[in-house]
C-alpha cells in the first residue's frame, strides 16, 4: 500500500498539470465565436414575445410581422429552452458586416379586426420583442428620472399616458458593436446554441475578421407614406430616417391600416473583447446587499453555534461526566430522580409515525439538495453561461435524474435502520422515485392546461411530455431502484440503546410543540430571503441572474443554519421528555419553505403589481408552490440527518446495562 502512494501522487500531479495546460488553451463559458468578413450577411433571430404583466410568452409570428423569405424556421432548442417557453425563429432582419444602411423590409396587408385587437392587447400588456444577433439579446436604454436603465428587448408598441390610440413600433435603429479579431492561436471552446465548437490551429486565418460584441436598438414608431413605400421591395435602400417626437407622426394601430416596417443598422468598433461581451448583461448591481445578506447570515450562525456549543460542552458533557463517575447503585438511584433527555433513553429511537413517508421524503430531499449543490457549483465556476439558453435548467434535470441513485440508497438505508429489515425496500424505492416527480407532474399538468387554453408558447408540447416521462421512467426510476438495492447491502446504522416495549408517556406542555417548529423556520429564512428576492426578480422580471458565487455562499450558510436549528430544537424536545423528535427535526428546518411561499405571495402583491389576470397569478403561485416543496424536502433533510447524528452521538455516550 505504501508503494502505491507515490504512484498515485504522480498521476494526480500529472492530471493537474495537463488540466492547467488545457485551461490556458480553452475559454469557458460562452458560445462558439463567429468572425465575419466585410459585407458578410448576418441574420437576426427572434424569440418568444414576453411580458412582465402576464408572464405568458407568445410566438413572435402570432402578430402581423414581416416573415422571412422561405418561411419561418425554428432553431434547434434544448430541453431547458422548451420548458422555459422559448421559441427561437429566423427573421427577415439582415445585416451586412461593416455596412451602415437603412432598409425597407415589407408592408403588411390591411389589418383586420382580429389583428388590430391582438396588437392593441399585446401593446397594452407591455409585451417585448426579444431579438438575438450572434447569440446576443438585443439591448435598449431608457431614461427614467435622470437614471439610465438597461432593458433586453423592445416593446411591441406604445400607448400614450392619456390611453387613447395605440401605436406600433415599425422602425428599428440598430447599433452593432464589433471588435476586430486577428487569429491569436488561442483555441476557444463553448457550449452555445451551435453546440460544442473549437477554433483549431488550421482555422486561425479563417477566424480573422470582426466579432460581434454588442447589440443595441432604438425603437421608433413612424407613419410612412403608403404610396412611397408601395414602390419598394425588400432590402431596398432608403434615405436615413429620423424618429419623430410628435405622437401624430406615429404609426397608429387601426383596421384597414397597412403598416410598413423599416430598419437601419450602424456598425461601431469597440474595445470590448469577445469573452467580455456578456459583461454588459451581467452587471452585478446591489453587491452591497448580497454582502449584507451574508453578514446577516453569519451573525445568525454564530448565535446558533454559541447555543450548540453551550449544549455540547457545558450541559451534555457535564451531565455525562457526572453520570459516568457514579457507581452502578448510585446510577440506578439517580435514574429515578433524573429528568430531561436522559429519561427518554428507552424511547428515543422508537419508530416514528408514517416512517415510510419520512424515509421517502428524506431520500428525495437528498436528491434535490445534491442537484442544487452541484448545479450552483458548476454555475459559480462558469460552466453554465447565460449565452447557452436553457442550459441551466437542462443541467438541473439531468442531475436530478442521475441522483435518483442517491435517493434510493438513502431512503432504503434509513428504512432498514428504522425497521431492522430490508423487507419492503422495493416499495420504498418506487415511492422515492415517484414522490416529488408525481407532485411536479400534477402541478405542471394543471398549469399546462391553463397555458394551452391561452395558446401560449410556454405550454409544454405533448411530445415533450412523453420525452420527460421517458427520461424519468428509463433513467431516474432504474437508478433509484439500483440505489435502493445498494441500500439493502449497506451496513444498517445500529442504535446505541435498546428501545422499551412500552412507550413512555410524554408530559403535558403549556404550548403546542408545533409552534416552536414553525418559529424555527424563521432563522433559515433570514439567511436566504435577500437572495430569494434577486432570484424571483430574475425569473419573473426577465433579468439575468449570474451571481452564483454569492448563491453558493448562501447555500453553505443555509446548510449550517438548518443543521444548527434542528439540533437545538431536537435537544429542547428531548429535555422536556418528548421523544417524538423525528418529524419535528425534519420540519424545524423544513418549515422555512412556508416562509418562502408566503414571501412569494408578498412579492406577487407588492413587487409584481403589474402582473394582471387570474391566469398569470395562478401560474406564479403554481411555480412558487413547486419551488417551496423542493425547498421543504431539501432543508428538512439537512435538519433531520444532523439531528439523527446528534441524537445517535448523544445516546451512544450513555452507558446502559
Amino acid at each position: 500500500m505504501e508503494l502505491r502512494k507515490p504512484f498515485i501522487c504522480r498521476w494526480v500531479f500529472l492530471f493537474v498539470v495537463v488540466f492547467v495546460h488545457l485551461v490556458n488553451g480553452f475559454y469557458l463559458p460562452g458560445s462558439y465565436m463567429h468572425t465575419y468578413s466585410n459585407r458578410d450577411p448576418i441574420y437576426a433571430k427572434v424569440n418568444s414575445l414576453t411580458s412582465i404583466e402576464t408572464e405568458l410568452p407568445f410566438s413572435y409570428y402570432s402578430l402581423p410581422y414581416c416573415e422571412p423569405e422561405g418561411g419561418v424556421k425554428k432553431s434547434a432548442e434544448n430541453l431547458g429552452e422548451l420548458l422555459m417557453g422559448d421559441q427561437i425563429d429566423n427573421s427577415p432582419y439582415r445585416f451586412r458586416m461593416n455596412v451602415n444602411e437603412t432598409l425597407f423590409l415589407c408592408t403588411t396587408s390591411a389589418l383586420n379586426e382580429h389583428e388590430v385587437k391582438l396588437l392593441k392587447q399585446r401593446t397594452r400588456d407591455l409585451y417585448q420583442v426579444n431579438m438575438i444577433l450572434d447569440n446576443l439579446p438585443v439591448m435598449r436604454f431608457t431614461n427614467q428620472n435622470g437614471v439610465k436603465i438597461q432593458w433586453t428587448g423592445f416593446p411591441v408598441g406604445y400607448t400614450p399616458p392619456d390611453g387613447g390610440a395605440d401605436y406600433i413600433i415599425n422602425h428599428l435603429k440598430f447599433t452593432v458593436l464589433i471588435h476586430e479579431y486577428e487569429g491569436s492561436g488561442v483555441e476557444i471552446v463553448g457550449t452555445g446554441e451551435e453546440g460544442l465548437g473549437v477554433i483549431s490551429e488550421s482555422d486561425k486565418k479563417k477566424a480573422s475578421g470582426y466579432e460581434i460584441v454588442g447589440f443595441q436598438v432604438v425603437p421608433c414608431s413612424i407613419k410612412h407614406d403608403p404610396e412611397v413605400m408601395a414602390k419598394h421591395t425588400r432590402y431596398d435602400t432608403l434615405s436615413r430616417i429620423s424618429c419623430p417626437g410628435e405622437v401624430d407622426k406615429y404609426q397608429v394601430i387601426r383596421e384597414r391600416e397597412r403598416i410598413s416596417f423599416t430598419y437601419e443598422v450602424e456598425f461601431v468598433k469597440s474595445d470590448i473583447r469577445w469573452p467580455s461581451r456578456w459583461d454588459a448583461y451581467l452587471k452585478m448591481e446591489g453587491s452591497r446587499v448580497h454582502w449584507f445578506s451574508i453578514l446577516n447570515s453569519l451573525m445568525v450562525i454564530f448565535f446558533l453555534a454559541g447555543i450548540v456549543f453551550v449544549i455540547f460542552l457545558r450541559t451534555v458533557r457535564r451531565d455525562l461526566t457526572r453520570y459516568e463517575e457514579l457507581d452502578k447503585e448510585t446510577q440506578a438511584q439517580m435514574n429515578e430522580e433524573l429528568s430531561g433527555w436522559k429519561l427518554v433513553v428507552g424511547d428515543v429511537f422508537r419508530e416514528p409515525d408514517c416512517s415510510k413517508l419520512l424515509c421517502v421524503m428524506v431520500g428525495d430531499g437528498v436528491q434535490i439538495l445534491g442537484m442544487a449543490a452541484v448545479t450552483i457549483v458548476f454555475a459559480a465556476l462558469g460552466f453554465m453561461s447565460p449565452a447557452s439558453r436553457g442550459m441551466l435548467l437542462t443541467g438541473m434535470i439531468i442531475l436530478y435524474l442521475i441522483l435518483g441513485i442517491a435517493a434510493g440508497y438513502v431512503s432504503v438505508r434509513l428504512w432498514r435502520t428504522i425497521k431492522g429489515t430490508t423487507e419492503g425496500w422495493r416499495s420504498i424505492s418506487w415511492s422515492a422515485a415517484c414522490f416529488y416527480p408525481g407532485i411536479a407532474f400534477i402541478i405542471l399538468t394543471v398549469l399546462n392546461f391553463i397555458l394551452w387554453g391561452s395558446k401560449s408558447t410556454g405550454a409544454i408540447p405533448i411530445s415533450l411530455y412523453f420525452e420527460l416521462f421517458f427520461l424519468w421512467f428509463c433513467i431516474s426510476v432504474p437508478l433509484t431502484l439500483i440505489g435502493g438495492f445498494m441500500g439493502t447491502k449497506a451496513q444498517p446504522i445500529e442504535y446505541p440503546v435498546r428501545t422499551n416495549q412500552i412507550p413512555r408517556e410524554i408530559p403535558a406542555r403549556k404550548y403546542p410543540s408545533w409552534l416552536l417548529v414553525l418559529g424555527a423556520g424563521t432563522l433559515p429564512f433570514g439567511t436566504l430571503f435577500i437572495e430569494l428576492f434577486f432570484i424571483l426578480s430574475s425569473i419573473w422580471l426577465g433579468r439575468f441572474y449570474y451571481v452564483f458565487g454569492f448563491l453558493l455562499v448562501v447555500l453553505l450558510l443555509l446548510i449550517i443554519v438548518c443543521s444548527e436549528v434542528s439540533v437545538v430544537l431536537t435537544y429542547m424536545h428531548l429535555c422536556v421528555e418528548d421523544w417524538r423528535w423525528w418529524w419535528k427535526a425534519f420540519f424545524a428546518s423544513g418549515s422555512v419553505s412556508l416562509y418562502v411561499f408566503l414571501y412569494s405571495i408578498n412579492y406577487l402583491v407588492f413587487d409584481l403589481q403589474s402582473l394582471s389576470g387570474p391566469v398569470s397569478a395562478t401560474l406564479y403561485l403554481g411555480y412558487s408552490l413547486l419551488m417551496a416543496i423542493a425547498i421543504m424536502l431539501s432543508t428538512g433533510t439537512i435538519g433531520f440527518l444532523m439531528s439523527f447524528y446528534f441524537v445517535h452521538y448523544l445516546f451512544s455516550s450513555v452507558k446502559i446495562d
